[in-house]
This record gives structure tokens, C-alpha cells and sequence, in this order.
């Protein structure tokens, strides 16, 4: 197994605690990799790097053109390497090697983009009702930016938060999941490659009680961007809070996923198996409740069972897979809890329920995708987020009860609607809340395009335009050009 080190000031580096923690392929449930177990010690060195190349003349000093020119010489050599970091990601998550290819193909845009974006941030002449007095204003970065990534889709989320951050001229200290943590080091190196001064990016691993609290905690550390769980993002807010710290938070979702009698019912059903099947419902934005119009309930389910029912399990680096297994032994082992509760609760349970033991899916962590049918929406089932292949189907009346359903919850991340109405589509993206609402679609995503979460599921913009500012803070600059100074005792 191969033995990574930690990125700090431009330099390959063992851990202060000369130790170093396995990385388990979920397919194999084999180690594949070891992985360094970095200390405060650590954190301590990555963020003085990160502060000393803030203000050193070779970062600070760079125009925002220059700036946005190496992101777009990174985009380059990330597409150069997506076939390798692509596999690299599905060992080591164990999600689809068809899906990390495609999101490693896409991920150089969100770099060309906001490499584009660097030099087109523009402060403003205010027209001030002060005579005598010239004011504008400056966007400039925040500063050191920790970076902290979840294990389901480690550099396309990662890409989030570093394109923008870079951009805007900050610098970083990236702690990626301890789960999945051997993609960012080959990131790293594409870093390096590309020509990023020293320091400007660096990278620890290891767990949260010994880096990622110490990184939040940190004085010189002025953004936290995170995404995660509403649990842990929660104590991320409140550290945060406690050093006045600018955050950007990503969390969870219990996404809605409604399908009304006048959808074209095979194009919704495709839609609800990619809204939860797809990534093994290991993604913040799954369709965890399938909202169905009760005059086609029952036929929907029949044809959402059919379909369900071909899923292919498997190697997630061969092509003909299509569910793949559980990231973690934690979680898999927390969806088999849920699996359980909903049959506790009352819940049906239509398909799966049970942990996969088909040859194809080896020693590795696999669940069978699931439906429950009966489910009451005050049920945990429909409350709680699962993060794995477990569908909850609710019968609603009309409009009305659809949207009451939906927005019942503390999360409010994305939702779904699938209707060949154009009134409907416009009233129900106006009336959920939630951060994003795909009509006759879903997980579209796009670097062009902002996404964050209502409520519960998080706090600020990642993606589009949006997203440099939540690492920029604005100057306000007054210039007395009147030379005639007025009452010192007196506010002007």
C-alpha cells in the first residue's frame, strides 16, 4: 500500500505524529492505502503556510488575471489526469467509476470558470451624498480558507470551495474526509504542477477531533467552507461563531420528489430511481421521499418497482455496474439501522431491506436498493436522513398537500417536481422551500449555477457567481477631495 504524505508550504511531509491510518476500499472492505494521521501540530504549520502565502509578493502580489490564468493551466492538467483521479475516487469511495469520470471530466470547468472570473470582480464609485468626498469600494479575499470535505464526492466538492477561494485570491488548508482522503493527494500534485507558489494550497488529513476541530478553532483561519452532515456543520457554525469567522455551510437534505398525475409517468420514474439509486443515495441532494399523486400511486410504485428491480450491484469500476456499495462501515451500518426502523415504524417494505449478499458484491459493504410504501410523513423514515439506496413513498391529495409535505421538514435542500404543467412548475419552485427545485429533472448541477440550502441545510452559495463572493469582503474607501477639512467635533 502506498504511504501519502501531507502537503504543507509546497512540501511532502510526514505527520508530526509519525503515524498513519488505513484507507479501506468498500468493494473489497480491504486497506488500500495508508493514509497520514496529521495533529494541531500540523494544522499549526498548514496555516502559517497558508497565512505567510496570503501576503507574500508572490501570491498577493499576483494580478487577478495572472491569478485566473493558473487556474485555467490547472483545469488543463486536471482533464489530462481525469481517467486517474476517476479511479482513484471509486476505489476509494466506492461510487461508480462511470460517475466519478464523468464528474472528473466536468470538474475543469468550475476552474476555467472561475479562472475567467478572477479579473472581472469590480468594486463601484458610490455617488456620495457628502460633498467634497470621492468613495468607492474594493472586493477584497478574506484570507486563509479551511476547506472541509465529506468522503462522498471528494474532489467535485472540494472543486466548490477551492476554485472560488482561489479566484478571489485567498489561500487554503484543505482537510479532506478521513474516509477518502487518498484523491486529494494526487489533486495536490496537480497543484504543484501547475505552478501554485508554496503554501497557497495545502493539504492534512486525519480525523476531526485532532485536525478539523483544531483548523475551525484557529486564529488565522478567517472562513470555514464545509460541507457535511446538519449535525457536525452545527458545531462548525458555533466554533466558528466563537472566532467571528465568515462560514459557508453545505449540509444535509431530506429532498422532496413530486410526481403529479399529468407527468409523463415513465420520465418521472427514471427520475425518482436517479434522485435516490444513483450514487447508492450517498449524495446530500437525494429524492429520499418520493411524493406521489394519489390517482396514480399505486401504478407508480408498480412501475418504480419494475424498474428498480434491474439495477445492477457490483465492482464499481466495471461499466455494467449501477448501485454500488456503502461508503463506510459506519454508514452502511446506519442505513441497516433506518432499514430497520421503518419496518418498526409500520412502514411496507416493496423491494430490498436487507443487506446485498449477491456474489457480484463480494465482502464489500452493499444494501439492496429500497422502497417502503406506507409511509407516514411523521414517520423517521421521512424525516430523518438516511444518506444510502432507502426511498420513502407518501401518497399526497393536490397541491396543497404536496407543498405541506414537502416543506414539513428542518431541511431544505432541493426538490423535485415532475408535472407537464407550466402554472404548476412556476407555483411549486416559488412555494418549496429549498435551494434548488429541478422540474421534469434532477441532480443537475453546474458551476455556472448557484446551490445551497434553505433551513437546516446550510448557510451561503457555492457554485456561479454567487459563490466568489462568499470569499471576498468589501472596502469602503473615502478620499476628502475638497481640501477643506469641516467641524472636527462633528460627525461629516
Amino acid at each position: 500500500m502506498q504511504k501519502h504524505k501531507l502537503l504543507i508550504n509546497g512540501a511532502w511531509v510526514d505527520p508530526s505524529t509519525h503515524a498513519w491510518f488505513e484507507s479501506v476500499n468498500p468493494f473489497t472492505a480491504q486497506p488500500w492505502a495508508m493514509v497520514p494521521r496529521a495533529a494541531k501540530e500540523d494544522v499549526d504549520k498548514a496555516v502559517a503556510a497558508a497565512k505567510a502565502a496570503f501576503y507574500s509578493p508572490a501570491w498577493r502580489g499576483m494580478t487577478a488575471s495572472a491569478r485566473g490564468a493558473l487556474l485555467v493551466k490547472f483545469a488543463d492538467l486536471v482533464a489530462q489526469e481525469a481517467e486517474r483521479l476517476a479511479t482513484i475516487e471509486s476505489t476509494d469511495n466506492g461510487k461508480l467509476l462511470a460517475e466519478m469520470r464523468g464528474q472528473l471530466n466536468y470538474i475543469p470547468q468550475w476552474f476555467r470558470y472561475y479562472g475567467g472570473l478572477a479579473d472581472k470582480i469590480e468594486g463601484r464609485v458610490i455617488p456620495i451624498d457628502k460633498p467634497g468626498v470621492f468613495n468607492f469600494t474594493r472586493e477584497e479575499p478574506v484570507g486563509v480558507v479551511a476547506a472541509i470535505t465529506p468522503w462522498n464526492s471528494p474532489l467535485m466538492l472540494a472543486t466548490w470551495k477551492l476554485a472560488p477561494a482561489l479566484a478571489a485570491g485567498c489561500t487554503i488548508v484543505w482537510k479532506p474526509s478521513e474516509y477518502s482522503s487518498v484523491s486529494a493527494f494526487a489533486f495536490g500534485e496537480l497543484f504543484e504542477k501547475a505552478g501554485f507558489p508554496p503554501g497557497v494550497v495545502n493539504i492534512i488529513t486525519g480525523f476531526g477531533n485532532e485536525v478539523g476541530g483544531p483548523l475551525i478553532d484557529h486564529p488565522d483561519v478567517a472562513k470555514i467552507a464545509f460541507t457535511g452532515g446538519d449535525k457536525t456543520g452545527e458545531h462548525v457554525y458555533q466554533a466558528a461563531a466563537r472566532g467571528i469567522k465568515h462560514v459557508t455551510l453545505e449540509l444535509g437534505g431530506k429532498s422532496a420528489n413530486i410526481v403529479f398525475d399529468d407527468a409523463t409517468m415513465d420520465e418521472a420514474v427514471k427520475g425518482v430511481v436517479s434522485g435516490i439509486f444513483a450514487a447508492t443515495g450517498q449524495t446530500c441532494i437525494a429524492g429520499s421521499r418520493a411524493l406521489i399523486h394519489r390517482p396514480i400511486h399505486d401504478q407508480f410504485v408498480e412501475k418504480l418497482l419494475t424498474l428498480a428491480k434491474t439495477a445492477k450491484m457490483g465492482n464499481p469500476l466495471e461499466a455494467a455496474t449501477q448501485v454500488g456499495p456503502v461508503t463506510t462501515r459506519p454508514q452502511y451500518e446506519k442505513v441497516l439501522d433506518y432499514i430497520r426502523i421503518a419496518k418498526d415504524e409500520g412502514a411496507v417494505c416493496r423491494l430490498g431491506g436487507n443487506p446485498a449478499t449477491r456474489p457480484e458484491c463480494g465482502a464489500g459493504w452493499f444494501v439492496e436498493p429500497t422502497i417502503f410504501t406506507g409511509v407516514n410523513p411523521a414517520m423517521r423514515i421521512a424525516n430523518e436522513e438516511v444518506f444510502g439506496p432507502v426511498l420513502s413513498m407518501i401518497p399526497f391529495d393536490d397541491e396543497e398537500d404536496a407543498i405541506r409535505i414537502a416543506n414539513d421538514t428542518v431541511f431544505g435542500l432541493a426538490a423535485g417536481v415532475w408535472t407537464q404543467s407550466i402554472r404548476r412548475a412556476l407555483t411549486m419552485s416559488e412555494r418549496l422551500e429549498a435551494g434548488t427545485v429541478w422540474v421534469n429533472t434532477y441532480r443537475a448541477v453546474s458551476y455556472m449555477s448557484p446551490f445551497g440550502g434553505y433551513k437546516r441545510s446550510g448557510i451561503g452559495r457555492e457554485n456561479g457567481a454567487e459563490a466568489i463572493y462568499e470569499y471576498l469582503q468589501t472596502k469602503s474607501v473615502w478620499i476628502d477631495i475638497a481640501g477643506n477639512a469641516p467641524n472636527p467635533f462633528v460627525m461629516r
